[in-house]
């Protein structure tokens, strides 16, 4: 996936700072100014928010979110798999634009991110319809992407249709995780995260026997149908904390932080880490095969890359609440990473560095996204 800067961490950030305002004393009614609005939408006087941080909605929520995530986000992370299938399949064989269709299913995703999350926070009482619209838009790209028999119509459907699915569900769904969690926020966002890594262990071989049984047509729909039944009844768990009315209320975006040299690095490591992040997963299939191991070890490898991605983003999830300097989870998933992307990966003519870079790439690498929260 090529983002431009990730700008999820630009909205994450935009987001704290208007919860962090909100939410004291975990949960309770914070200000005035929520008082004010829970009375202007004909609330009793001292009704409380449910609890922040914890509580059966709270949880509830995350539940929620880490079964979309898995899924629906999780799926197009296992496009090395089809890339793999389609290079070696008529209509597609030999065809070098297929990759494409991986790039926009999660690149649009996050390059769409500064234009439409303004969108969600200005018409919050509308997110439950946002999440729908864009779920609907990702079954519908498999069934349409079914029925390709061009590369055009491959990245049409497949890439960009699916893409903009996620980009209308996700940002409403995260937006009702930071209502949810404040002090807790990296825990949260290390569970979320590693929900891709869970559905990365599982997908990629169930994807792999389909494709080689059925086809491609055959296995678009059936993740299409296996989609609406395993996330369709889990989004109506997806709800807001804060009552409508409030969202009325609520201040516009500080835009300070554009005066801020601080902002300006973040954001440039962001961008330079978002350059090869996703590489790894679209191309270590490919790669796999272009040295003899077959299509089957690659689908072994982004299993590997899932499993330690759990683990790592779990980990700096807890980590980044307080445990450890920010920066300094930020140098050892760099460095890390890159530095296992220069050796094992770029040498490696057999499968035993290949396995060990799966596991240290996605342990570290994938580490760094849950950190966009406490940058």
């Amino acid at each position: 996936m090529l983002e431009a800067a990730n700008p999820q961490a630009l909205q994450l950030q935009s987001i704290a700072e208007s919860t962090a305002e909100q939410q004291q004393n975990h949960g309770e009614i914070e200000d005035s100014g929520t008082m004010s609005a829970l009375r202007g939408h004909g609330e009793g006087h001292g009704q409380q928010l449910p609890p922040a941080d914890t509580g059966v909605a709270a949880w509830r929520l995350l539940f929620g979110a880490f079964v979309v995530e898995a899924l629906l986000w999780g799926f197009p992370l296992s496009f090395g798999v089809f890339q793999n299938y389609y290079f070696e399949t008529e209509p597609f064989r030999g065809n070098k634009n297929i990759q494409i269709a991986g790039v926009c299913a999660t690149g649009i995703a996050y390059l769409g991110s500064p234009f439409w999350t303004p969108i969600v926070k200005r018409y919050k009482k509308y997110q439950q319809q946002m999440i729908w619209v864009g779920w609907l838009l990702c079954i519908c790209a498999l069934i349409a992407g079914s029925f390709a028999k061009s590369i055009g119509v491959l990245i049409l459907t497949q890439g960009v249709l699916y893409g903009t699915g996620e980009l209308i569900l996700y940002y409403p769904m995260l937006d009702m995780v930071n209502d949810w969690f404040v002090r807790r926020r990296g825990f949260a966002y290390g569970i979320l995260c590693a929900a891709t890594g869970i559905n990365g262990l599982i997908m990629p071989f169930i994807i792999e026997i389909l494709l080689n049984k059925y086809g491609y047509q055959t296995t678009l729909r059936a993740v299409a149908v296996a989609l609406v039944v395993l996330t369709g009844p889990i989004l109506p768990m997806l709800k807001g904390r804060l009552p409508a009315a409030h969202h009325s209320t609520l201040r516009k975006t500080d835009l300070s932080f554009f005066r801020k040299p601080l902002f300006y690095y973040y954001a440039l490591s962001n961008l330079c880490q978002a350059m090869g992040y996703f590489f790894p997963s679209l191309f270590i299939p490919s790669y796999a095969t272009s040295i003899g191991l077959g299509p089957a070890t690659g689908a072994l490898l982004l299993a590997l890359v899932s499993l330690a991605q759990f683990l790592g983003q779990f980990t700096f999830g807890i980590l980044s609440d307080g445990r450890l300097p920010l920066n300094l989870l930020i140098f050892l998933s760099s460095f890390v990473s890159a530095i296992a992307a220069l050796t094992l990966w770029g040498l490696a003519r057999s499968l035993a560095p290949l396995v060990i870079f799966s596991l240290l790439y996605g342990f570290f690498a994938a580490g760094y996204v849950v950190l966009w929260v406490g940058e």
